[in-house]
């Protein structure tokens, strides 16, 4: 297989998720804290605190417009975390991957199961979000439940470029780089707390090509029951970006792993 193909899905893949899930289900009181209890935080201070102060914003409640926006941030956050941080642990520290390896499962097997898993978690945390959301009565309709297939879009499209990143990393602190210059910027910038149209016009020229602003503009309509506008768009520039993303993942893995 050429260094530069693309990787192939087999069953493998799945037995690393299924690695990863059993893990993860005996520390998931920690984890479901850490990746569910922030965003909560978040949603409640900000939605109710200057929820009160706002009023409404594009037409719905600031709680309502916030809690959507959280949904998508919040599978962003969940797979980059899970993509560098506990990946990295599994490559290097831990060294899991030499383990596997030894077994029929090749790299491509590792990396397109990482992204599984990593989107799997980014699932989770926004059912959770979700949810809560709902009980709160930010959702309006049933319908939201088809949200959870565009979040679990996210969470591929944003576990890859972790990837990349843990992939060229030598160590924990490079993820800085990228939590300060990318996720950052996503966060403040793609429409998590107000409407893109608010910025400048160049700037809402640039976040057209932010992953996160195209995620955020499927998965608010869902949740709040309005027409998605340019869903096609949206859907086609999440799926391009994902695609790319993990092919250059693919490649960079097969480097640090096969050396």
């Amino acid at each position: 297989m050429s260094n530069k193909s693309l990787p192939v899905l087999r069953i493998e893949a799945f037995t690393i998720w299924r690695r990863n899930a059993l893990v993860w289900r005996r520390l998931m009181g920690a984890s479901v804290l850490l990746h569910f209890g922030e965003p909560l935080i978040y949603l409640l201070g900000l939605g109710y605190g200057l929820g009160r102060f706002v009023g409404e914003m594009a037409g719905m409640p600031y709680f309502t417009f916030l809690a959507s926006g959280f949904i998508a941030w919040s599978a962003m956050n969940v797979a980059s975390m899970e993509s560098m941080w506990s990946v990295y642990t599994r490559m290097v520290p831990q060294q899991t991957y030499e383990a596997i390896l030894a077994t029929p499962a090749e790299v491509d097997d590792i990396v397109i199961g990482e992204l599984l898993w990593c989107a799997t978690k980014s699932l989770f945390s926004g059912t959770a979000i979700l949810v809560v959301a709902a009980l709160l009565g930010a959702v309006n309709d049933w319908t939201a439940v088809f949200a959870l297939p565009v979040i679990f879009l996210t969470g591929l499209c944003f576990a890859a470029p972790g990837l990349i990143i843990t992939a060229l990393a030598r160590g924990y602190e490079y993820f800085n780089f990228y939590m300060t210059l990318a996720m950052t910027p996503m966060f403040i910038l793609c429409g998590v707390f107000y409407p893109t149209n608010t910025l400048p016009l160049p700037m809402q020229s640039v976040v057209q090509f932010l992953p996160l602003t195209h995620a955020v503009q499927i998965i608010r309509p869902i949740v709040v029951g309005e027409p998605i506008t340019n869903l096609g768009l949206h859907l086609g520039t999440l799926g391009l970006f994902g695609l790319v993303t993990a092919w250059v993942a693919t490649i960079l893995i097969r480097r640090r792993l096969i050396q």
